[in-house]
């Protein structure tokens, strides 16, 4: 299929894409590279676009923004969309996604940006939902319900966008059998609000008899997302330190205001809830796709991998105390380390914090069937970072 990759409205490249295999077979022509997925600069040569990386890391690019094969009850998930593997869906609404505004055009197509993008277009998602989320469902998805930014979901959690009164929410579940994820999530915003960081606003939902979390999409027709780990493949990579420092001198460099405070805000959220999962592609920063300027730092979001939840059973707490800096697994006071000015937080605002959980928890418990001990050690956990952080103000 020969097609034109666009970023909005401008022309990326020419290329032919194979629908049966998911990946760019030639690129006929480069016409604008600084409208280009932010990753792929790195690897363009104006005279040899074909034999080197470059058309290689463009497969793994668009492949990158389908369903991932670790998602949760994937197998299931497929079997519903009446499909084989997750790339399959990439074409089936031009590669559309609601964290960026590429997407495809067929070759000598008349249609346009405003025409697909499902920004201003609305989608059809209650099989999706159904298909992603029902645990009983033998429904298989029609193809007209494959138009949708659902295919474009990336992670291991089970989501799917919708539209309610004309705003897209994105949900997602908690993992496996697990349960406090979207609760994490809502916490982490209440946390959030709080201090006054900028973040995601998560809400607690309940489809088909399972918490979710709810989260409106931060990105408009006008930004995009372009995470840490895009921004960080074209510098040298350190191993240390060293690679926080640079991400946040770049940062600086595209005169984003107070990016040091704003990245510390996230890490400093991280040891409350000692988040495991920052890795590269949950955090980075918007960009307007008019003017390629930088934006801001991207608002603190996907916080659910936290407290521990891998760690606990009815008998006992198993307390890991790791979380990631950048290429590094580290324990949580040495990640708090990189925090210059702690004593600017003001820990008191967290007062009630544990109670206004501990009732959330509870409020849900006729779903989760979460007992009362695991819902008690769960918050002692809680009080006992939230005790710590405070303990660190105040040295």
């Amino acid at each position: 299929m020969k097609c034109i990759l666009m970023n909005k409205n401008v022309e990326v490249l020419m290329a032919e894409y194979d629908p049966a295999t998911g990946v760019f077979v030639k690129i006929y022509e480069v016409e604008n590279i600084d409208y280009a997925p932010y990753i792929l600069k790195s690897f363009y040569m104006e005279d040899d676009i074909n034999d080197t990386p470059f058309r290689t890391n463009l497969s793994a690019w668009f492949k990158g923004r389908g369903i991932p094969a670790w998602r949760d009850k994937l197998d299931l998930l497929l079997h519903r969309l009446n499909i084989t593997a997750p790339y399959e869906l990439l074409d089936k609404a031009h590669g559309l996604s609601l964290t960026d505004q590429y997407w495809l055009k067929p070759y000598d197509s008349n249609i346009s940006y405003d025409d697909v993008n499902f920004f201003d277009n609305d989608f059809d998602y209650a099989e999706f939902l159904e298909a992603s989320f029902a645990t009983n469902s033998k429904r298989v998805v029609k193809e007209t319900s494959l138009k949708t930014p659902n295919n474009t979901t990336d992670g291991m959690l089970k989501k799917a966008w919708i539209i309610e009164g004309g705003v897209r929410y994105l949900l997602k579940g908690g993992y496996k059998n697990e349960l406090v994820q979207p609760f994490n999530e809502a916490l982490a915003s209440e946390i959030c609000a709080r201090l006054g960081f900028s973040h995601v606003e998560y809400t607690i939902d309940v489809y088909k008899d399972m918490v979710v979390s709810k989260c409106p999409c931060f990105i408009t027709k006008d930004t995009e997302l372009i995470t840490c780990y895009q921004i960080r493949n074209d510098m040298k990579r350190y191993d240390s330190l060293q690679d926080y420092e640079e991400y946040i001198k770049k940062l600086e460099e595209h005169n984003i205001n107070n990016a040091r405070e704003k990245v510390e805000n996230m890490y400093i959220l991280d040891y409350i809830i000692m988040n495991e999962d920052r890795h590269l592609n949950n955090f980075g920063i918007i960009r307007d796709v008019n003017t390629l300027n930088w934006v801001d730092v991207a608002p603190i979001f996907d916080n659910g991998q936290s407290l521990n939840i891998e760690y606990y059973d009815e008998d006992e707490v198993h307390i890991s105390g790791s979380g990631r800096l950048f290429y590094e697994v580290k324990p949580f006071d040495e990640i708090i380390k990189v925090v210059k000015d702690l004593k600017r937080i003001d820990i008191s605002k967290l007062n009630g914090l544990v109670e206004w959980f501990d009732d959330l928890l509870h409020k849900y418990q006729n779903i989760t069937k979460m007992s009362d001990k695991r819902i008690n050690r769960i918050c002692i956990i809680l009080n006992r970072q939230i005790n710590k952080l405070k303990r660190l103000i105040e040295e």
